[in-house]
């Protein structure tokens, strides 16, 4: 194609600038060849000509096409060359918000320097599983790729992240390493993978500091190995490093600071556990004062010094070791402020007893003197002699920082060794993935040693990248059989041979090194001589002799020769580290132990980037006589070394690339310095992948993505059947030349800038066909308009004529009417005038009757009023003597009162104290009961004195009515002949006024009554227009008044209901949590529950291995039924002994030893509860048993009496067991002699044993009436026992003692004593009784009294409020006092009634339990019966006719059929053939029918146990076939059903409302199951959960390819001419499914469901969770896919939902919330549709998606991409503008919806109509064990 079809006018071109590095501009004309200058206009509107350079005739780079622009991929740019990829990336970068872009292989991550939302774990879910083109580049999507790979290919991966300081390198590796860790988990329970994850905190701490680039730069380089089991579960790590900054401990640059460790110890300083070191501000300390930096801004370090402790504790490391890490650290702190003191030029002095160097040796624990010798010391050994010289003061500070490094990097290798011992795996590695976090290339104005190293180490990354890039292009063109032509590449060989061939720079290096008095100096010269001119890559300066220059393949670096020597060797005298070797301190000598060994190039590897010191940690010299030749290796040989083991690690895995770039050096968020990024693209190599891909074929498409985007170029004869073929055609016609693509087997490749030629086409077919489609609509348009127009005119002139006639017609009218309205108007004034004057004379009569009639009535009222005065003042005078005088005579006989009853009682004292009075008391009993009976008689008495004194209060209150009603009666009559006097009064008055009316009009004159006439006539006009006026201004206010009054009522009814819409929908929500917590917690227990099922069938195999022969039976019956037995722990306690000994006689069942410790626990936690309880109730007793033999003494006779009582009740028991042991031993004769002539009815023997079977039971029955009457004595002789208050009873007992000691015989004492206690409980009794019913009718007499009084006087009150009121408002107070009194009544009515009520329930409750023990003994009674009389009960049936049973909806099974029952039934049922042929359900009645037998018998055993079969049997069917959607879906309606009989056939209330008569006779009648029905409710939900499970992962795969990716409508989404290179890996298992292909799924579920009968409302519930799947994922899945944000695809997902949403249609279903949770897709797909331009459009969003949270919003705006020039990009203001508007909405920061939510589901009662009795069983279930009842 030539250019002048490409450089034609308004094409736009980028030019070179010295700001901006690359503008846009735009052709003015077009290009002809020939041309030296172009005619440009600049962005700016700017014009300018731009010479072409006359020697390369080289055209400016041309620009993408706007859709092409923010691409995912690089390489998949039209046009691919630098400008092109740095304005990609920053439109991603500060447009977009974007901070991921791929190029090829590589993914370019820029720094935001700002927390993004995008590594939650819901965004590591939604990448999992994915193919690396489908989503948007992320880190993810290179972790997920690499682990796929690691999966599929069975070949160890690596992740090479590289970058310069502060361009996120660390955060990458870190982010990757987690993505591991969540997807893979652990293989263990050792959480390996949190381990891994706290690796992290530790490095850093130890090996990042802050620089003036980064604020926690990595000084150091790792390589990370993440070891993977079979299963690629991750079981270890092992850490490699490189070139620790050791320069960095002893000096930090200006704003720089030393490594993060040190002020996190001196933030912590003041902890007790640091007190021993020392320590204080970190501005104190030498080594971290210097760069005078010492605090982050928003980093705290004492926070990170606790995180970094945990993280040690994590990691395995004890205390003991951290406070040793501790101790050398704050030593190596305390060293650095040692100071030196010079003697002379040559020697130096440490000053005596220097406090440093004392808390130093203290620190390491060693002596003080050769540590101070020894720093101002060294030893020189020659080969005759060894001496001792002194050092200068620069050498001693040079040796004491050289010590310092040392113990640092021996720290920071024996730190990582036990990192890399606390990650290593326990079990065989089977693949690893490798995360390298290298430093990138690295140029600054002074470069010395570790640049040098660092771009050695770029350069053989490069070279491996280079050749990795290269092999994957050359694969593609080989896999589509495409001609292979040689691409030239830069290939960086020779700069690497430069540096590490022989003679090169290391080479040369070294061996200056081993030269006495090698020098730096001396070093330059060998390398000038050596290299140059003899290398291209190699220069030297031209005003320098102490660097060179090499040219590398980002950039040339010059490198000052200056220090490379020093920092090579990397010395420090072996006599300092000999004094540490020797410490007491036991963890420095293992720093320094393997100094001896060679260094292993995985700890002791080089690693750094700064224009500083920065070596790998090199040991001091070895021992005498132990010198290896290992040990001497240099610096540089060591990185070396460690570099080609990386090389070979790196070779032997699949790499991917991570490239980290730093957008600029100030740490802005979001900002780009496009000089600095392309410094850094140039040299990370991104832009030689692009140069690579730009030299072949770099765009690639499908044949159907071509035929998809193309087709409009197409005529209908050039579509063939063969996409392939006619694609051929048509791009033949199109691109003349053939070398700018070639056809592969699937795809089609292009050379650069034939995609955007195809474009350009494409766009001007469509530009023409939309002028078409303009035009036409554009002409019908307007012949609407006129059409409408002239309709319209005709119209108007029609209606206007009309209205001209009407108004004459008006006019005409109104001229008659007016004649007419004069006419009557004249009369109105006159008659008007007349009616005036007469009112106004009629008026002032009435005004002077009225007030003459008005001061007469008050005189009469004010007479009225004193009267009554007087009357009150007499008769209150009156009651006050009264009242005074009674309160002195009750005085009176109050004290007479007194004075008689002292009297009485001190006779009743001295009788008290005679010895006779005891016989008086007998004697005086019955005059007591007279007494209390003569007083009840004189209370009744006063009783119906008071009652007649209420009758006659009644009778008072009656009459005094009656006379009130007198006066008001006679007040009425005054009140008219008041009235009639006043008449008469008005009377007179007008006689005055016409006589003085007369007189005056006699004098006036004519004239002033006409003047006075027109000025009344005046002001009446005046005053009648006024009138009107505020008539008027009052009706306006009238409405002004109601319509406010009406609007706040609607906003008051409005507010209200919102109100309480919202409270509702709270209450809904908060319930829908707490019930969504619940069945979380039960998902968790079903998980942990199966977890220890499979624990304990993997200990059960254990077990089981080393004995092959013997057969073990299962176990899980048993455990299971001890978990879901639901009774009582009495019974838990009473049947444990049964259990007990029911195991130990199956010898072949192994002992279930969970089950056995669960047990032995429960048991002796019981028996501590009966323990602890029986103590309580022991020292409560022997409390009160002391405090009562405090009172009285106790007789000894009692105990004697107890005695006996007790012995003799011991004897009645042991014959009552005799007599049970001989009809056991009856009873088992009868069973072992089974003959039927001895057991026959009839027999001789039969006969005598039954009789004395008679016999036997009527004695027993006998004795248990003794020993009942026994214990009824035993009552109430410790009841007597019990001491009395009354002073009389210790009388008593005294005389007692007195009267039996007096007796001899001890038979005759007891007689007496029995009987004169008989006597005496049998007196008390009655009195006690007597004087209860006297007290009680007492206290209610009073209570009536009581209330009466209140009642009288409550009366009396409204009396006297009526008597005040007018007689309408005492009817209405009287009607309110009723309403009030009835309303009590009937609340009090109600409350009885509630209490009886309850009362009734407590009743039935105690009646159950009654009727079961009474059941229970009839079981046992019928266990007594002897074996005769069971087998005779049988022979009475068979003489009753047979006839049609009457069942009774039960099923009978024997014990020993339940497994044949759970089996058949449950176990091993088909669900197809029971839903299809079967009643839905049926499983569950027949087990409900079963439960029914059993509880008919009353056999709790049998319900117990069938139950929990049932349980266990369900659990265990789904467990084994838990993936299949029609077991589980079976399960969980039978599950369901089975829960809903419980319910209805349960006998309460509220479930048999729906019954029939028949249903409510089969209620369960003995065992109340509600404990059973929650168990059933839990399991269902479980259930539930593993339905959504199974549907998830059916759904899953169909729903991105079938909502998104597929084209419902053809041809809306055309193909975007993205040419995204996807890679093999991700393309081969790229899903075909359709919208169809999930309704169909849709309608499977559906029918299976139905035809399993699940509840409707179920399925609702599920129907929802589907949708709800559908919506997330989707959603998901657009909110993380750049190329699906479009318009076109946002119709495609509208039409989709519209599907969905007419399958629920059809299904019934729109009333199941399943549509609603597919608002927030329906929102996004319309934010993809509507406009996005002005302020109307944000609100109109703003408004519209209130579904969405405002990230996603944001989020949809910022990826959405035009498909076709027509669409316009959003603004990055409209989306400011969408931020502002939305920062006061309140929702969740999360971007992602969870998809792996599950509603909480609730199971509504729904109760069957099948009747029970009318079920049969199929001969198919194979249940012929089981009869029908």
């Amino acid at each position: 194609m030539a250019a002048s079809e490409l450089y034609t006018k308004y094409a736009r071109v980028w030019i070179p600038d010295p700001e901006e590095v690359w503008k846009s501009a735009e052709l003015l004309k077009d290009y002809k060849p020939g041309d030296k200058v172009l005619q440009l206009r600049l962005e700016e509107g700017k014009d300018l000509e731009y010479c072409l350079d006359q020697k390369t005739k080289e055209l400016p780079p041309l620009r993408n096409p706007d859709i092409l622009v923010g691409e995912n991929d690089l390489t998949a740019l039209s046009y691919l060359h630098e400008p092109a990829v740095l304005h990609n990336l920053k439109v991603r970068f500060i447009d977009s918000k974007l901070i991921y872009t791929y190029c090829g292989i590589v993914l370019v991550a820029i720094n935001p320097y700002e927390q993004l939302p995008i590594y939650g774990e819901d965004i590591i879910n939604a990448y999992s599983g994915q193919n690396m083109g489908d989503m948007d580049p992320h880190i993810f999507a290179v972790a997920e790729e690499a682990y796929k790979q690691m999966a599929r290919d069975e070949r160890n991966q690596s992740i090479i992240v590289s970058g310069e300081s502060g361009a996120g390198k660390t955060v990458s590796a870190k982010y990757a390493m987690r993505y591991f860790a969540t997807v893979s988990g652990s293989a263990s329970e050792a959480n390996v993978e949190e381990k891994v994850l706290a690796s992290n905190p530790i490095m850093e701490s130890i090996g990042n500091a802050k620089t003036t680039r980064n604020d926690n730069s990595s000084r150091f380089g790792k390589y990370i190995e993440i070891g993977f089991d079979k299963r690629y579960r991750i079981i270890g790590a092992n850490m490699r490093t490189y070139l620790l900054e050791k320069s960095r401990v002893v000096f930090q640059a200006e704003e720089e600071r030393n490594y993060h460790i040190f002020y996190q110890l001196c933030a912590s300083a003041a902890l007790p556990e640091f007190k021993t070191l020392r320590l204080g501000n970190a501005n104190y300390f030498h080594y971290t004062k210097q760069g005078g930096s010492p605090v982050i801004d928003g980093v705290d370090d004492a926070k990170e010094m606790v995180n970094t402790r945990q993280a040690c504790t994590l990691l395995g490391i004890s205390d003991s070791y951290q406070m040793g890490i501790y101790q050398i650290l704050a030593g190596i702190l305390h060293l650095g402020n040692v100071e030196f003191a010079s003697r002379d030029s040559d020697s130096c002095i440490i000053p005596p007893k220097h406090e440093p160097l004392t808390i130093f040796c203290d620190l390491m624990g060693v002596e003080y003197e050769e540590m101070a010798h020894w720093l101002c010391h060294r030893k020189l050994a020659t080969a005759t002699e060894t001496y001792i010289k002194p050092i200068s003061k620069l050498h001693a500070i040079n040796a004491r920082d050289a010590l310092a490094k040392h113990i640092y990097a021996n720290l920071f290798n024996w730190i990582v060794d036990h990192v890399n011992k606390a990650l290593h795996a326990t079990v065989k590695q089977h693949s690893f993935i490798g995360v390298l976090d290298i430093y990138g290339f690295e140029t600054f104005e002074i470069n010395s040693f570790e640049q040098f190293c660092i771009n050695y180490a770029n350069e053989k990354l490069q070279q491996q990248f280079n050749m990795h890039v290269f092999k994957l292009e050359q694969e593609e063109y080989m896999k589509e059989q495409i001609p292979w032509t040689l691409i030239d590449f830069y290939d960086n060989q020779p700069c690497i041979n430069l540096i590490e061939a022989k003679m090169g720079i290391l080479d040369l290096l070294d061996e200056e090194c081993k030269m006495p008095k090698g020098s730096d100096d001396t070093w330059a010269q060998k390398l000038y001589n050596t290299h140059l001119n003899k290398c291209a890559l190699f220069e030297k300066p031209r005003l320098s002799n102490k660097a060179f220059i090499i040219k590398h393949f980002a950039d040339k670096v010059e490198y000052q020769c200056e220090g490379f020597l020093e920092k090579n060797k990397d010395t420090v005298y072996e006599e300092q580290i000999k004094v540490l070797k020797s410490s007491k301190f036991k963890l420095l000598p293992e720093l320094f132990q393997d100094e001896e060994k060679a260094i292993s190039p995985t700890s002791a590897t080089p690693s750094g980037r700064v224009p500083l010191s920065r070596t790998a940690v090199k040991p001091a010299k070895a021992r005498p006589g132990q010198a290896s030749k290992e040990h001497k290796k240099t610096v540089g040989h060591q990185f070396r070394n460690s570099l080609h083991l990386l090389m070979e690690t790196l070779n032997a895995t699949t790499p991917h690339y991570v490239r980290c770039i730093k957008p600029n050096d100030f740490k802005f968020p979001f900002t780009f310095d496009e000089k600095r990024a392309v410094q850094q693209l140039r040299a990370c190599g991104v832009l030689e992948t692009i140069r690579i891909s730009a030299a072949g074929f770099p765009s690639r498409w499908t044949y159907q993505e071509f035929f998809s985007r193309y087709r409009v170029l197409m005529k209908q004869r050039d579509v063939l059947g063969d996409r392939k073929q006619t694609c051929k055609n048509v791009l033949e016609k199109l691109i003349l030349d053939k070398d700018k693509y070639q056809f592969g087997k699937t795809k089609i490749f292009f050379r650069a800038g034939q995609v955007a030629y195809l474009e350009k086409i494409r766009a001007d077919k469509l530009r023409a066909a939309c002028i078409r489609i303009q035009k036409t609509i554009r002409g019908w348009l307007m012949r609407k308009k006129y059409v409408r127009m002239r309709k319209a005119a005709i119209t108007i002139q029609r209606y206007v004529r009309g209205y001209q006639a009407r108004c004459y017609a008006n006019f005409l009218r109104r001229t008659r009417a007016a004649i007419t309205i004069q006419k009557f108007q004249r009369m109105y004034v006159v008659h008007k005038r007349y009616q005036c004057m007469r009112a106004a004379t009629i008026a002032l009569q009435a005004l002077l009757r009225g007030y003459m009639a008005r001061n007469k009535y008050q005189m009469m009222l004010r007479e009225h009023k004193s009267i009554i005065i007087q009357k009150h003042v007499r008769g209150w005078l009156a009651r006050v003597h009264y009242h005074r005088t009674l309160k002195a005579i009750v005085y009176l006989q109050c004290c007479y009162r007194r004075m008689m009853a002292k009297r009485e009682l001190k006779k009743l004292k001295i009788e008290a104290r005679s010895v006779e009075r005891y016989k008086k008391l007998h004697i005086g009993l019955e005059n007591k009961i007279m007494q209390l009976q003569r007083k009840i008689d004189e209370q009744n008495k006063e009783y119906k004195s008071l009652m007649e004194k209420l009758s006659n209060l009644e009778i008072t209150y009656s009459t005094e009515t009656e006379k009130l009603r007198s006066d008001v009666e006679r007040l009425r009559m005054s009140e008219e002949e008041a009235k009639n006097a006043a008449n008469r009064v008005l009377s007179l008055q007008e006689e005055i006024a016409k006589l003085r009316k007369e007189l005056h009009q006699t004098q006036s004159e004519k004239k002033t009554i006409e003047e006075w006439a027109d000025k009344y006539k005046h002001e009446t006009e005046q005053l009648v227009s006024e009138l009107k006026e505020q008539n008027t201004l009052l009706k306006t206010e009238k409405e002004e008044l109601n319509r406010r009054i009406h609007d706040q009522a609607r906003e008051i009814t409005e507010t209200m209901e919102k109100k309480l819409v919202e409270e509702t929908k709270q209450l809904e929500l908060d319930l829908n949590d707490e019930r969504l917590r619940y069945q979380n917690l039960l998902n968790e227990f079903s998980r942990l529950e199966e977890r220890y099922d499979d624990l304990k069938d993997e200990m059960n195999l254990m077990v089981s291995i080393p004995k092959p022969g013997h057969k073990r039976t299962d176990s899980t019956h048993s455990s299971n039924e001890s978990e879901y037995t639901f009774s009582s722990e009495i019974t838990e306690a009473e049947d444990l002994p049964v259990r007990m000994e029911q195991e130990p006689s199956e010898k072949k069942a192994p002992l279930d030893m969970s089950l056995f410790l669960k047990l032995q626990k429960r048991v002796t936690e019981l028996e501590q509860e009966k323990q602890s309880l029986q103590d309580e109730l022991d020292r409560k007793e022997e409390q009160a048993l002391r405090a009562k033999a405090k009172e009285e003494e106790r007789p000894p006779m009692r105990g004697a009496e107890l005695e006996y009582e007790s012995l003799k009740r011991q004897e009645l028991e042991s014959e009552n067991k005799k007599l049970k042991n001989e009809l056991n031993e009856l009873q088992k004769a009868l069973t072992e002699t089974r003959s039927p002539e001895v057991t026959a009815p009839g027999a001789p023997a039969y006969r005598v044993l039954l009789d004395q079977l008679t016999s036997v039971s009527e004695e027993l029955e006998v004795r248990k009436e003794e020993v009942l009457i026994l214990r009824s004595q035993l009552v109430s002789q410790k009841e007597a026992i019990q001491p009395k208050e009354d002073k009389n009873t210790m009388t008593d007992s005294t005389i007692l003692l007195e009267d039996v000691q007096k007796m001899k015989d001890k038979g005759e004492i007891a007689q007496a004593y029995i009987g004169l206690k008989e006597t005496n409980r049998l007196l008390e009794s009655q009195l006690q009784s007597q004087k209860k019913s006297h007290e009680n009718e007492l206290e209610s007499l009073r209570g009536e009294i009581q209330s009466l009084k209140e009642e009288n006087n409550r009366q009396q009150q409204l009396l006297a409020q009526n008597l005040q009121l007018p007689p309408e408002a005492r009817i209405e107070a009287s009607l309110q006092h009723e309403i009030t009194r009835l309303t009590n009544e009937n609340l009090d009515l109600m409350e009885q009634l509630e209490k009886q009520d309850k009362t009734v329930r407590k009743l039935k409750k105690q009646l159950k339990v009654f009727a079961k023990k009474i059941g229970e003994l009839e079981v046992g009674q019928m266990e007594n019966i002897s074996p005769g009389q069971i087998i005779d009960e049988p022979i009475r049936p068979v003489n009753i006719p047979r006839k049609e049973k009457d069942f009774q909806g039960m099923l009978e099974y024997k014990k020993e059929d339940e497994q044949k029952l759970v089996k058949n039934l449950i176990l091993e049922l088909k669900p197809r053939g029971v839903a299809v042929n079967l009643i839905p359900g049926l499983p569950a009645y027949i087990l409900f029918m079963c439960v029914r037998h059993a509880d008919y018998l009353n056999d709790d055993q049998k319900v117990r146990s069938l139950l929990t079969s049932t349980i266990n049997g369900i659990k265990k069917v789904l467990k084994k076939r838990g993936d299949d959607f029609e077991t589980v879906s079976f399960w969980l309606s039978n599950t369901c059903r089975f829960l809903h009989c419980l319910k209805q056939y349960s006998g309460e209330e509220g479930f048999m409302k729906h019954n029939t008569p028949r249903q409510n006779e089969h209620c369960l009648t003995n065992f109340d199951l509600a404990e059973y029905r929650q168990v059933l409710s839990d399991l269902a939900i479980q259930i539930y959960q593993q339905l959504v499970r199974v549907l998830e992962n059916i759904l899953q795969p169909m729903i991105v390819s079938g909502m998104l990716e597929h084209e419902t409508i053809q041809g809306v989404s055309g193909v975007k001419p993205t040419g995204l290179r996807k890679r093999t890996s991700s393309i081969a298992d790229e899903g075909t499914y359709t919208l169809d292909s999930i309704i169909r799924q849709l309608n499977s579920f559906h029918s299976v469901m139905c035809q399993h009968g699940m509840d409707p409302e179920l399925i609702k519930q599920v129907v929802k969770q589907m949708f709800y799947i559908i919506g997330a994922i989707t959603l998901n899945n657009l909110l993380l896919r750049k190329d699906m944000c479009s318009w076109s695809k946002g119709m495609q997902i509208r039409y989709n939902v519209s599907q969905l949403e007419e399958w629920l249609r059809d299904k019934n279903l729109m009333n199941s919330g399943a549509k609603e949770t597919l608002e927030p897709l329906i929102q996004a797909a319309q934010l993809l549709q509507v406009k996005k331009k002005t302020d109307e459009d944000a609100e109109a969003i703003c408004s519209m998606c209130n579904a969405l949270t405002t990230a996603q919003i944001v989020k949809v705006l910022n990826l959405y991409t035009p498909v076709n020039e027509f669409e316009e990009r959003v603004l990055v203001s409209f989306i400011r503008t969408i931020q502002m508007r939305l920062r006061d909405r309140k929702d969740s920061p999360q971007l992602l919806m969870d998809a792996k939510h599950i509603f909480p589901v609730t199971f509504p009662f729904n109760p069957s109509s099948l009747a029970l009795e009318t079920i049969q069983i199929p001969a198919s279930l194979g249940l012929g064990f089981i009869s029908r009842v």
